[in-house]
């Protein structure tokens, strides 16, 4: 079954729905792995050992197989498998090669980016737990292994069934500091960490990941007293502030939370090494290790540096990248970044779309001929999302004549011009209204709800076209989130203006 045929048209609104559709997901193995562990398997000199390193280098292979290994023990009569090779001494060689067989082997730069970016993560959280914890804790080390390279692979299927919402989760909740549960039901209708521990329980992975969860659900006010500890500057109070809560220092103490310890590191650490969240993390480590915060800060930059050696890609980004920066610079979100400006041809094609709509009299047969060629000229500017919404014979709605790179479902849209201050203001007159980061909180309030939700964006423009008079015609265009282009914005304003006269050339044809 390709991929694509399990993406809905809907996102799932239930933490069952969810479940279920994530459930199904089969995540892609990278060709060159998928071969490495066929050969292997095959080889009666290798042993589950072996085996079981040379499947380390693809992280969806790892849970495909623990998965599956769970899946066939009884809840009732065993514990899930800890570790790939006890799954795999569970499942057999032969049923390891049988579910080999149906998963998907693709070249590695067809495997979608997003779900790549999101296990190079855990495999940095991985790195990070066995560089920090693992010589300390030498008897769970392969609890501490396991665990914090599947802790995020929850999120893995998420990311490769709809990336452009882990996005736009990352971009609004992490880069620019918005609501998590209120981001969250907009994009999922659930919390992101409900359906994560979930997942987990209906996979039976290995426990300290579903205690992981459990921690930030319902235990977040012992993290929150144990980093107030962790602020204490001087080590020898901190201990006595531990000694003077004993269920805090047990609770603290657990070798569990090296898997949650490691990878929120790791998931901070995407952002920059200076960031408020990383600093967070490295005192809880450092409270945890008992060791100073240089140290410590030392520790992760060395492991950060170790896994970019093993598990860097060109096409992604790996926070050892960051080491060589600035001290205070921090990574930019690619919906930060504006998008590179028209291509010459893309301009080209522009520049010829333009001259069709100053063509008199005009050689459009109807509004919709017309509109589309206007939609084509604005999509070769650069426009990335864009409506062009026309006005009923009473002046009253705006409908939708044409759209590109937003939900098909927005071509039934309809909009009053009455319930909207904002859209009486633009349909009185011809006008254009650019919304920024600066302005946006005062504007976006007064879009109507369905432009809002189609464009959840600091970076729009709006603009309304008249013909003989009178508005008939609002563009709404973005160039997907990001900030806009100044060329593109020009050449917006050309298009809008050439739009216009083919509206009127259009209406005295008509006439």
């Amino acid at each position: 079954m390709p991929i694509e045929s399990i993406v809905p048209d809907q996102t799932p609104k239930t933490l069952d729905a969810w479940v279920k559709l994530l459930d199904s997901v089969r995540l892609p193995v990278p060709q060159t792995s998928y071969e490495r562990v066929n050969a292997a398997i095959a080889d009666s000199r290798r042993s589950l050992r072996d085996i079981a390193e040379i499947m380390q280098s693809s992280p969806s292979l790892v849970l495909s197989v623990m998965r599956e290994a769970n899946h066939h023990t009884n809840s009732s009569i065993g514990e899930p498998a800890e570790s790939l090779e006890i799954a795999l001494n569970r499942l057999g060689l032969a049923r390891t090669a049988a579910l080999l067989e149906r998963l998907p082997a693709l070249p590695e730069r067809e495997i979608s980016p997003a779900l790549r970016q999101l296990q190079l993560v855990s495999q940095h959280a991985s790195q990070q737990a066995n560089g920090l914890f693992a010589s300390r804790l030498a008897r769970l080390w392969q609890e501490i292994h396991w665990g914090s390279l599947l802790f995020l692979s929850p999120l893995w299927p998420l990311a490769l069934t709809f990336p452009k919402h882990m996005e736009e989760w990352e971009l609004r909740v992490v880069h620019k500091g918005e609501s998590a549960p209120k981001v969250e039901m907009e994009l999922f209708g659930v919390r992101v960490l409900s359906l994560c521990k979930a997942l987990a329980e209906h996979w039976r992975l290995p426990d300290w990941v579903t205690r992981g969860y459990h921690l930030l659900q319902d235990e977040r006010r012992f993290l929150a007293q144990a980093l107030h500890i962790a602020r204490e500057q001087n080590s020898l109070r901190q201990q006595q502030r531990l000694d003077e809560q004993p269920n805090l220092r047990r609770w603290f103490n657990q070798p569990a939370n090296t898997v949650l310890l490691a990878n929120g590191l790791a998931l901070a650490a995407q952002v920059g090494w200076t960031s408020p969240h990383v600093r967070r993390w490295q005192l809880l480590i450092s409270l945890y290790l008992q060791v100073g915060i240089d140290d410590v800060q030392q520790l992760t930059h060395q492991q950060a540096a170790s896994s970019a050696r093993q598990h860097a890609c060109h096409d992604l980004f790996h926070p050892a990248e960051a080491l060589l920066w600035p001290w205070y610079q921090r990574r930019r979100h690619p919906g930060q970044i504006a998008p590179p400006p028209p291509s010459p041809q893309a301009l080209s094609t522009w520049r010829k779309l333009c001259a069709e709509l100053l063509i008199e009299p005009s050689p459009f047969t109807n509004a919709i001929h017309l509109a589309t060629l206007a939609r084509d000229a604005l999509v070769a500017c650069g426009m990335q999302r864009l409506l062009l919404l026309m006005t009923d014979k009473s002046l009253t709605q705006l409908r939708v004549q044409q759209l590109a790179g937003v939900p098909t479902e927005a071509a039934s849209l309809v909009l009053s011009i009455e319930q909207s201050k904002l859209l009486q203001r633009l349909m009185s007159a011809s006008a254009q209204l650019r919304l920024t980061p600066e302005n946006q909180a005062q504007f976006s309030a007064l879009l109507p709800p369905p432009l809002r939700a189609l464009f959840r964006s600091e970076h729009v423009l709006l603009r309304s076209l008249s013909s003989n008079g009178r508005v008939v015609m609002l563009l709404v265009a973005d160039q997907g989130a990001k900030p806009l282009t100044d060329i593109s914005v020009q050449a917006f304003g050309k298009t809008a203006q050439c739009i216009e006269r083919a509206l009127t050339a259009f209406s005295n044809r008509s006439a």
